[in-house]
């Protein structure tokens, strides 16, 4: 079925405590992410570095997780500014009457929108964006720094701007919500210089799918390097480089992983372990698995 609109009245932001823990920091910080293969780079909304920021995000976000499930599960439906994807503990969120949406625009987005919405309900729009901004030619080239000071003299609310990304040839991709994400699409000027701005939609990638496989254990490293298809060792080397979380926690390759559990490889994707299907004979296990790459 197709995605249910937000009938007024219904669509709640938290309570003013939860919104006090869970709001972002008013600099909208965003580490900086930079893999091999990968033609994306990661800043925040001001084009920094900013790796040492990350700590303004308020930790006490997760205490309040249970709140916004119980408000889920009395008939409302939530959705949060961005967050910072590794504040948020994956297995709080885990309720048979409640069901929840994280969404970045990108499948290995740090900053997320959380959606929670009642069971009965089938599917709830995230309301979040990406759109393709283009400089036009006309003067030097901008590298990421001079878009995200653009962008910043737009004055746009920062808790609804997500993940910027450079891509090759010039252009930016901004994942957004709300008035934020309307101003942007309807952008012909930035900077000083003409715009081409195009939605590219609600998830930019090359998608994601639903994956049945064998593994011998539940080990993080083992059925992450199952699951993305790539060699353990590979994987392993991500794990040590603290590329890799299992709950927004940097992972162990000793970790294992559940149902419910979300595995996140900096440069890859996400896994979300949806359950496991048998064991076989030779006491291995089939898991199913979302793969977002």
């Amino acid at each position: 079925m197709g995605a249910v609109a937000l009938p007024v009245g219904d669509q709640d932001q938290p309570s003013a405590g939860a919104l006090q823990a869970l709001q972002p920091g008013q600099d909208g910080v965003q580490r900086l992410q930079r893999c091999a293969g990968h033609p994306e780079r990661v800043h925040d909304v001001h084009g920094r570095s900013v790796a040492a920021c990350a700590r303004r995000y308020p930790a006490r976000m997760k205490q309040k997780l249970p709140t916004l499930v119980a408000q889920a599960r009395g008939g409302r439906v939530i959705r949060t500014p961005f967050l910072d994807g590794d504040d948020i503990d994956r297995r709080q969120l885990q309720d048979e009457d409640v069901r929840h949406k994280l969404a970045g625009g990108f499948p290995d987005a740090r900053r997320v929108v959380l959606t929670l919405h009642p069971a009965h309900i089938p599917e709830v729009d995230s309301g979040v964006t990406v759109l393709r901004v283009a400089p036009q030619a006309g003067g030097p080239p901008w590298d990421v720094q001079d878009f995200a000071v653009a962008l910043r003299r737009l004055g746009l609310p920062e808790d609804q701007l997500g993940d910027v990304r450079e891509e090759r040839g010039g252009a930016f991709l901004i994942a957004a919500t709300g008035k934020a994400a309307q101003t942007l699409a309807d952008l012909t000027e930035l900077g000083g210089r003409e715009v081409e701005v195009e939605e590219v939609g609600e998830t930019a990638g090359r998608g994601s799918k639903t994956r049945e496989v064998v593994v011998p254990s539940m080990r993080v490293d083992v059925v992450g390097a199952k699951g993305f298809g790539v060699s353990r060792a590979y994987f392993q080397q991500g794990i040590d480089g603290g590329k890799v979380r299992l709950n927004g926690q940097p992972a162990r390759a000793s970790s294992e992983i559940r149902e419910g559990d979300s595995l996140s490889a900096e440069g890859i994707g996400r896994i979300d372990f949806k359950r496991v299907v048998n064991e076989t004979r030779r006491g291995n296990f089939k898991v199913e698995l979302d793969v977002h790459r």
